[in-house]
């Protein structure tokens, strides 16, 4: 009798440890800059916030932003090879290894981000340096296929150098999938698209102004899709625009600094980078780069404009991205020029952020973080 009420608790210790066990994501580093070999990988506690060390998953040129396939098992990068900007295409293993499988040109140069539609039917791309948008259609295998080039044109000229020209630096869609919006540094706002993801096509279809030299660089819509977070580089700001859904057209509501004037002229040079809408809760976080922070914002529930409420600096330098873990309880800052990767813990009542210490870890040059399905 003793001998089995002593295995009885020692069965339940096993099965409550394995209830208990800690989620594990893989983690992808696209890179970009001096020692960076290609897109790294690491694994994730979802539990304790502990990166381990990244190791290279496959080795290819400048693959500086990274998307995931809707069904979880296809990864894209923008990268580069034989000189030739395009789409690289991976099949997602065991563990979260990467199984590289097509590259395909995007017809016009190297890109700086992508997104995969959610259909699954086809992603975008967009060419900062070819002020363009390209469209290559996804085959049931996830292959992409002969890119479409859609032109940019013009220029707000504000910023001189820098919007001369267009400079369309994201792409994403409307909540519904309905609409395409690329976001143009310098048209100074976003071009919207119509989408037909049966054929696949984009159609352009209007254009939502920002503030005049703001640089738009990325965007997120608010978790109930009314309002678009604009996030401007050169102005280091962010435009909240109304969306309207039946309309069809985006109307710019407010303008915040991320940074104050006596912040960034202490600053030789500052620039807006990455945005985040956090999941769950009344917060908006962007980078800083130059002054090497993520400014924290709650969202106001009268206007849905934003109050800074936290700058916390990121452990690094130079965070062109950031990252939210799917949860909202951690987020990740790349430091492109340290090249690290350090993990912040978000208060879920205040959204306000933690530096998580010993949790830095070395990637080469990292510029996207992109987070894997749970293993």
């Amino acid at each position: 009798m003793h001998k089995r009420s002593a295995i009885f608790p020692t069965a339940i210790l096993v099965v409550l440890a394995a209830a208990l066990r800690a989620e594990i994501r893989p983690v992808w580093f696209g890179t970009g800059g001096p020692g960076a070999e290609g897109i790294y990988r690491a694994d994730f506690n979802m539990e304790t916030g502990k990166l381990s060390a990244a190791n290279l998953a496959h080795r290819i040129g400048n693959p500086g932003f990274l998307a995931l396939h809707p069904d979880g098992t296809k990864l894209y990068a923008v990268a580069t090879m034989d000189n030739t900007g395009g789409v690289a295409a991976y099949r997602i293993a065991a563990g979260g290894a990467l199984e590289f499988f097509h590259f395909e040109p995007t017809g016009d140069g190297g890109a700086a981000h992508l997104a995969v539609h959610p259909s699954g039917n086809f992603l975008l791309t967009a060419q900062y340096g070819g002020g363009s948008v390209s469209l290559l259609p996804l085959d049931g295998e996830g292959k992409p296929g002969t890119a479409s080039v859609t032109e940019h044109a013009g220029g707000s000229g504000v910023a001189a150098g820098r919007q001369d020209s267009p400079h369309p630096h994201w792409c994403g869609y409307s909540p519904d999938g309905k609409f395409a919006l690329i976001p143009d540094l310098g048209l100074d706002g976003i071009v919207i698209y119509t989408v037909d993801p049966d054929r696949p096509s984009i159609t352009r279809h209007g254009f939502a102004a920002s503030v005049p030299g703001g640089g738009p660089r990325h965007m997120r819509f608010s978790n109930d899709g009314r309002f678009i977070y604009l996030l401007n580089e050169l102005s280091l700001s962010v435009s909240v625009l109304r969306w309207d859904a039946a309309a069809v057209r985006a109307g710019l509501l407010s303008e915040t600094p991320t940074l104050s004037e006596e912040t960034k002229a202490a600053e030789s040079f500052n620039s807006a980078a990455e945005i985040l809408v956090h999941p769950s809760g009344p917060f908006v976080y962007s980078s800083n780069r130059g002054h090497d922070s993520v400014t924290v914002f709650r969202i106001r529930e009268s206007d849905a404009g934003l109050d800074v409420i936290q700058t916390q600096p990121i452990r690094g330098a130079f965070p062109r991205n950031i990252n939210l873990d799917p949860g909202g309880k951690w987020l990740l800052a790349a430091g492109a020029d340290s090249h690290t990767v350090a993990v912040h813990a978000v208060d879920p009542g205040t959204g306000k952020l933690t530096y998580q210490r010993g949790s830095v870890i070395h990637v080469p040059a990292p510029i996207c973080i992109l987070f894997g399905p749970a293993e």
